[in-house]
């Protein structure tokens, strides 16, 4: 049993506010999160004791990382979907994708064959160090094909250098954020807790995200839980997770 299952459980004074989660790597052995579907279930456990009842979880499509297709991903959810209900965990679990900005991106969005949370939202990341040339393209062709943007942990991205300016003009293009809870707490670095800290005092949060990939993760966000952290950020931002 995982360490922070060992504890009561825990319910911060706004989870209210938030029982979706949208992030997270669970499906097992697909990508660099969870590893067997015993780790999968340990950390859903997790995240029931933290309050939450629905949890889209999202794995990684990455060009000659991480090969995952629209396909080979629900096939390997239907199993964990199997696995959870009978383990009779009271917790909704759906899936969609974190797409890596890379040419097989651009080919599944030209192609329709995506996994957007809700139908709606494509989560995206891009390299943590070089900013990708045609950052703009992906947000216009995203919205043009008819879904909305939602950056993954924009505070991560070390080629944000001037961050007013340029989370921004992010936002000014049609954006949205997910910010990390474990970001609040220095788990990324102070450089991603300066910048997170940023978007949540200038409300530029749209939605939170756990990016639950193992155990560490899961210890984290319980820590995040037990601090006033929620209470903060619920009350400089309008977070959607619950509208999903």
């Amino acid at each position: 049993m995982f360490s922070f299952l060992k504890k009561k459980k825990i319910v911060p004074q706004n989870i209210e506010y938030l029982k979706t989660d949208i992030h997270s790597h669970l499906v097992p052995g697909i990508d660099d999160g969870s590893k067997s579907m015993e780790e999968s279930l340990e950390l859903l456990k997790g995240f029931e004791q933290l309050g939450y009842t629905k949890i889209i979880t999202t794995p990684h499509i990455m060009n000659k990382a991480y090969n995952n297709t629209k396909n080979s991903i629900l096939e390997n959810f239907s199993k964990l979907k199997k696995a959870t209900q009978e383990a009779h965990l009271n917790i909704d679990i759906q899936v969609a994708a974190e797409y890596y900005v890379d040419e097989g991106f651009f080919t599944l969005l030209e192609k329709g064959e995506l996994l957007a949370i809700d139908d709606e939202y494509i989560l995206f990341e891009t390299s943590y160090v070089n900013r990708p040339v045609d950052l703009e393209s992906v947000i216009y062709n995203i919205i043009a094909a008819g879904y909305k943007p939602l950056l993954a942990h924009p505070e991560r991205y070390q080629y944000i250098k001037n961050i007013e300016e340029e989370f921004n003009a992010l936002k000014n293009q049609g954006a949205f954020f997910q910010a990390n809870l474990n970001s609040f707490v220095g788990f990324y670095g102070k450089q991603a807790q300066k910048n997170v800290e940023y978007l949540n005092d200038n409300g530029m949060i749209d939605f939170l995200g756990s990016d639950v990939h193992h155990e560490k993760h899961m210890t984290s966000l319980s820590s995040v839980a037990r601090s006033d952290i929620y209470e903060d950020i619920i009350s400089k931002n309008i977070i959607l997770n619950n509208t999903i």
